[in-house]
């Protein structure tokens, strides 16, 4: 691979873990996707880094189960749903057109169901 391209995935992998780490304690902004994000990017720019991410005890357990099993946390799937009710109510109180209003909530409700409908991880982590 062209250390360029090497150099951006790893750049990528490195940004995505950072975010992670701050979506860790600002409640509004996702971990796990980040971190999917972070061990996709690091398998393509540093498989060590990858694996890092995959054995960190905070961080490696959801992403595991992701890529071993589809699966996302119980807890993982409480705190989705909480911070989608959240922002259904903030839109409702805060976006004026109605149409755009009921499409935003809409689709918050869709990724909910989404989520809801993802095993839970059966390996023991």
């Amino acid at each position: 691979m062209p250390v360029v391209r090497r150099v951006a995935f790893l750049a990528l992998a490195w940004v995505s873990f950072g975010l992670g780490v701050v979506g860790a304690f600002l409640p509004l902004l996702p971990t796990t996707c980040f971190m999917l994000l972070a061990v996709w990017a690091a398998s393509k720019g540093s498989p060590r880094f990858a694996a890092w991410i995959r054995e960190h005890p905070r961080f490696g357990p959801a992403v595991v189960a992701w890529e071993c099993e589809r699966a996302i946390p119980r807890h993982a799937k409480w705190l989705a749903s909480a911070m989608l009710i959240v922002s259904m109510l903030v839109l409702a109180l805060t976006v004026s057109l109605w149409w755009l209003k009921l499409s935003l909530i809409a689709g918050l409700c869709l990724v909910g169901v989404w989520i809801l409908s993802r095993p839970e991880p059966v390996v023991a982590r």
